[in-house]
């Protein structure tokens, strides 16, 4: 990784021994390549960690995975399903997660794809692989960044408790299999792509399950509305 990238210290304390680990080392050396063959990588360096930036470990309430970067200029900024604020249309999953927002809780987001706001209260917005080339979907797949996010989700899953995982899909599903659900709370239904979303995302109703766990943990809800 660049030397510029910084993680949050409370982050660090949980998985800086990642960044030592063989793998790694060889994810730092196919980025590296990747630069140098002028390739562009999505998200710019400075945001591939804004997802665990957002938030201190210990203001952490509610996890929500992804797969893996907008592979479009300017879409990704390092939170899972979030676009940049001036991005319009809006990405087709982003369209079904505002259509089931509002079927549940009457909260109209349209206007916007930003979720900043969500990771900034507690959400955690992660994807599985947190960098891609443009243009190229799935591209950095299997060069080490499920491994690192697996280290995140088991250090969420041992040090934390009363969190709520919203997992959408198969392969949300499949990376969340070991998370302790007698400590945490999952919330799982259809992924919300056009291709899956009438299989049992809409009505699924996730936002507002995830403010009744949280409020009966005595925690504060999050504010969905951007």
């Amino acid at each position: 990784m660049n030397r510029d990238i910084k993680l949050d210290d409370s982050w660090l304390e949980q998985i800086g021994n990642e960044f030592d680990q063989p793998y790694m080392q060889s994810l730092k050396q196919f980025l590296l390549e990747q630069k140098q063959q002028n390739k562009t990588i999505l998200p710019p360096a400075s945001l591939w960690f804004n997802a665990l930036n957002s938030m201190p470990f210990d203001k952490l309430k509610v996890v929500i995975l992804g797969q893996d970067p907008y592979p479009t200029q300017g879409h990704a900024h390092g939170l899972c399903f979030s676009v940049m604020p001036d991005v319009k249309p809006l990405p087709k999953s982003l369209l079904n997660i505002n259509k089931e927002l509002m079927d549940d809780l009457g909260i109209d987001n349209s206007h916007s794809g930003y979720l900043q706001s969500w990771a900034d209260q507690g959400v955690l917005l992660l994807n599985a692989v947190l960098t891609v080339e443009r243009g190229n979907a799935n591209s950095h797949q299997g060069k080490g960044w499920e491994i690192f996010t697996d280290a995140i989700i088991q250090a969420i899953n041992q040090q934390k408790e009363q969190i709520v995982f919203i997992l959408w899909g198969a392969y949300a599903q499949k990376k969340g299999v070991h998370i302790d659900t007698s400590k945490h709370h999952i919330i799982k239904s259809a992924h919300p792509s056009p291709l899956s979303a009438y299989r049992g995302f809409f009505g699924s109703k996730p936002f507002s399950k995830t403010n009744q766990y949280l409020q009966a943990a005595g925690l504060e809800p999050i504010n969905w509305q951007l």
